[in-house]
């Protein structure tokens, strides 16, 4: 068997396809072969010495979308996020809404937002509002890394990114949440490296897709950057990203909401203070709050304790500042 390309009709039992090996040829399509599924562009079966068609290929899907695509909505919701009451009511609005009640828009008479960017520094909360805005939507979340898009073959990244939105398209309502955005998003500029000029293609790709899909469709973009100001400005532009949130870092009153999100199940000793061990001085992000109660657990499990002390915390904590500044204790 040969695989080749449908290219016209000539008839109801003849057409043109052309072969992976470059020519075309004249050929006819066999009885057994259902014609009503056969269409320009379509990949098709050819018998090795005459060339006719004997079968229909189905539409491959890149492996790598299946890793992708996540058949339940994640279980983080709006309650494990502590603060971000503006961040969560911003998304409501743009991605929620649309998804959960369209009507509200067009009695409004105004479009939807097609998509939102997360910015803001690491450990923020950016990818966990993201998935507890799919959980609230009942939606399926197709989660992608920047530097997944970027593939070893020349169209292979382009290519990805046009399965991804029909994938998506094919599953909606759904959200497809890009993290990490800046890998192939940054300022365009000349250059001769085949590398950059594949990243740009996929890039315009995605550009071509957000310009491409309704705004009333049941797919919206999520996309999250720690570094906003190298973004290309054509990617963010309204009419494509029509709303930018940003994740501060988070104040004393922030940083107390997570400890109690993450503390509400653990066992804790009276010594225990969390006026004491959140202070205003300490750059720790939601991420580092997160690692510092799982490591404070641990040590106590360590010890065969089943009550987590302030001690625990203390070195945790150290732990974790250390870790964020690069040095390992």
């Amino acid at each position: 068997m040969n695989v080749g390309t449908l290219e016209e009709f000539i008839d109801e039992d003849h057409c043109i396809v052309s072969s992976t090996m470059g020519p075309e040829y004249y050929v006819p399509i066999m009885s057994f072969v259902d014609k009503d599924q056969l269409e320009p562009n379509s990949s098709v079966l050819l018998n090795h010495r005459g060339m006719s068609i004997v079968g229909i290929m189905q539409d491959d899907v890149d492996p790598l979308l299946n890793v992708m695509k996540v058949e339940k909505a994640p279980l983080e919701s709006y309650a494990d996020i502590g603060g971000l009451e503006t961040q969560i009511q911003e998304i409501k609005e743009a991605v929620e809404l649309p998804l959960t009640h369209p009507e509200v828009y067009e009695d409004m008479g105004i479009k939807p937002p097609k998509g939102v960017i997360l910015y803001g520094e690491p450990g923020t909360g950016k990818t966990l509002l993201a998935k507890a805005v799919a959980n609230e939507t009942s939606a399926t979340f197709l989660r992608v890394v920047g530097s997944e898009l970027i593939q070893k073959y020349l169209g292979d990244g382009p290519k990805l990114v046009r399965e991804l939105f029909k994938t998506a398209q094919e599953h909606s309502p759904a959200i497809i949440f890009i993290d990490e955005i800046d890998a192939i998003g940054t300022k365009r500029y000349d250059s001769n490296s085949g590398g950059e000029k594949e990243v740009q293609r996929t890039m315009l790709e995605l550009l071509n897709q957000l310009d491409g899909f309704d705004t009333h469709a049941e797919v919206k973009v999520i996309m999250a950057t720690n570094k906003i100001e190298t973004l290309d400005p054509a990617l963010i532009r309204p009419g494509r990203i029509d709303r930018k949130i940003e994740f501060p870092v988070p104040d004393l009153k922030t940083k107390h909401k997570i400890f109690q999100i993450h503390t509400s199940r653990m066992s804790l000793n009276d010594d225990v203070k969390v006026v004491d061990l959140i202070q205003t001085k300490d750059d720790l992000s939601g991420a580092d709050i997160k690692a510092m109660c799982t490591e404070a657990g641990l040590i106590a499990l360590r010890e065969r304790r089943m009550k987590v002390t302030k001690e625990d915390f203390d070195k945790a904590k150290e732990k974790v500042l250390y870790l964020k500044k690069g040095d390992i204790p």
